[in-house]
């Protein structure tokens, strides 16, 4: 069994059906690409327990079946096109937020939002509040506060989707160089092909909710998407 199994991750609406299986192996990146509408950020919300199961839905994360189990006991990190962040919260309560949760002690949340800011190139960014953020940072903020807690995995819901073109393609790189660094096991939606290429292992081709294409980034090519 491979680290990340899924099997029918199944969604029925009036006008498609979602019913998609995959896995990942650790330690990859693996994207799943499509249009809007194809049926990609459903298929990730089913994934993190966001949305119901339906009965033959089943979901294996490192070794144990998650599909059983609530969103709080996954152990899957999700961050979403909307940073999501909390607002009336300044930068390091916002990334402790699930540490205190967890019962960590003070002074260790501390050294880690210090380590984790230092590695997105945020340093002192600990008492800003995040009305002063501007997207970017907002978004670098989110995937910390979805990081520092280790989850098994990380869904990326068009995290770079709200950016502008060069922001978009700086944090697609931070992304897939700590990717790397850390043998993160990420799963990404987006309807970009060049970011898909540029930061996947593997792409998932989508189509009216079903996969159309599957293979390695490098195979990839772009007719396929132009046919759906």
């Amino acid at each position: 069994m491979k680290y990340f199994e899924a099997e029918h991750i199944y969604k029925k609406f009036p006008d498609m059906t979602v019913d998609l299986s995959m896995a990942a192996e650790k330690g990859t990146f693996t994207t799943i690409l499509g249009p809007s509408g194809s049926g990609k950020s459903t298929a990730l919300r089913i994934i993190a327990g966001l949305e119901k199961n339906e009965s033959n839905t089943r979901i294996y994360l490192n070794g144990k079946k998650i599909s059983d189990l609530p969103c709080s006991q996954r152990n899957c990190g999700m961050v979403f096109q909307n940073s999501a962040l909390f607002m009336n919260l300044n930068v390091q309560q916002n990334i402790e937020y699930g540490l205190i949760n967890r019962r960590i002690k003070k002074a260790e949340r501390n050294i880690m939002t210090k380590t984790w800011l230092e590695k997105f190139g945020m340093s002192g960014f600990e008492k800003r509040k995040c009305t002063t953020l501007s997207g970017g940072e907002m978004q670098r903020i989110a995937l910390i506060r979805t990081l520092i807690v280790k989850p098994d995995l990380i869904l990326l819901d068009e995290p770079m989707s709200a950016l502008d073109a060069p922001l978009r393609k700086k944090l697609a790189s931070e992304i897939h160089t700590l990717q790397k660094k850390e043998n993160l096991t990420i799963i990404m939606v987006t309807h970009d092909i060049e970011e898909a290429k540029n930061i996947s292992d593997n792409i998932i081709l989508i189509k009216h909710g079903k996969a159309a294409w599957e293979g390695s980034s490098t195979d990839f090519s772009e007719k396929l998407f132009e046919s759906c």
